[in-house]
């Protein structure tokens, strides 16, 4: 048995800059960072030949074409392992419509378990660029790369996508007094509210031609908290989260509605620093920078709404179990 866990993420600035059709002209910039909630994996070898898998729905099938989990379907094939297995997915969040990346963590984590079992141990990198075939390329999944690099990775980093494809990661490295005082003033919100990001995020692809310049200007944003960062002048990530958030709502579409701008609204009048809407937008969690002066005032306007606390996660995708049963013949 193999158990992987691979964490979630948040995303500062850089959003959507990591869509091929941005970096491959201008280059995309995106810092962000894994965070302590997590996507689990449990993989087990069967005495029979059969492959069952166990998500939402309970899948059990003779061959890997025959398998509806898209992402399960295309980490088997590029992995090689066809049959005699039963493998789990477990979150720690709900997997669809949170905004942190869930099913990235998902491909990464799968494709961990997967090469571990068949007895290779591969790098963050590879565990990365196959993730994102995997939904990119075979699943025609509009997103970009930054969430597979991150789940893979772990830890804060800013993520430079070239023009050739070719992604280069540099992570901060932060002492255990400014990891803590970074986390403490960040929190997550639910807003109550799931959407499915496919149909934002396509309209956002289709619109990066046009969006060139806000684009550009979400960019400047992530060379501003890269630089801040650098610096320990963390507040700098709180004015970049509402300047993105303004940014953001130019991309696409239903990015925003009057409940997200009430909930955005509260949060900046008790004085928090910044905020804005995980992932593709329109529901999921609002990322929140507060000074801790202002917690209080904080957890007051938005009790109507679920806090899930969070700290930074310095690992990106590990496996945390292995145990090989002995061969008898």
């Amino acid at each position: 048995m193999i158990v992987t866990q691979t964490p979630l993420r948040i995303s500062f600035a850089g959003g959507g800059t990591d869509f091929k059709d941005y970096y491959e002209s201008r280059e995309g910039l995106v810092v962000s960072s894994a965070i302590d909630k997590y996507v689990f994996v449990i993989l087990s070898k069967r005495f029979d030949d059969k492959i069952y898998v166990n998500y939402f729905k309970k899948e059990v099938v003779d061959k890997v074409d025959d398998i509806q989990h898209e992402l399960v379907r295309e980490a088997m094939r590029i992995t090689g392992v066809n049959e005699g297995i039963e493998i789990m997915l477990l979150s720690d969040i709900p997997s669809e419509g949170s905004g942190l990346g869930s099913s990235s963590s998902f491909s990464v984590g799968l494709l961990n378990a997967l090469h571990i079992y068949k007895g290779e141990q591969v790098s963050p990198a590879q565990l990365a660029e196959e993730a994102c075939d995997i939904e990119i390329n075979r699943c025609k999944k509009p997103i970009g790369k930054q969430d597979q690099y991150i789940a893979a990775f772990g830890g804060l980093r800013e993520f430079t996508f070239q023009k050739n494809g070719e992604v280069k990661n540099r992570r901060f490295e932060l002492s255990e007094a400014q990891n803590r005082d970074l986390s403490q003033s960040l929190f997550l919100f639910y807003t109550n509210q799931s959407r499915k990001s496919e149909t934002i995020l396509t309209e956002q692809k289709k619109q990066i031609n046009s969006n060139l310049n806000s684009l550009d200007d979400i960019k400047r944003l992530a060379v501003n908290v890269s630089e801040a960062v650098k610096l320990n002048d963390f507040d700098v990530i709180g004015d970049a989260l509402n300047d993105n958030w303004r940014l953001k709502k130019e991309l696409a579409s239903n990015i925003s509605n009057p409940n997200i701008d009430e909930m955005y609204e509260k949060t900046i009048s008790t004085g928090a620093r910044g905020a804005k809407i995980c992932g593709a937008g329109g529901g999921g969690f609002l990322l929140v920078y507060c000074p801790v002066q202002y917690h209080h005032n904080l957890r007051e306007a938005l009790k109507s709404y679920k806090e899930m606390p969070l700290f930074l996660e310095p690992d990106g995708s590990k496996v945390i179990f292995n145990y090989r049963r002995p061969s008898w013949k």
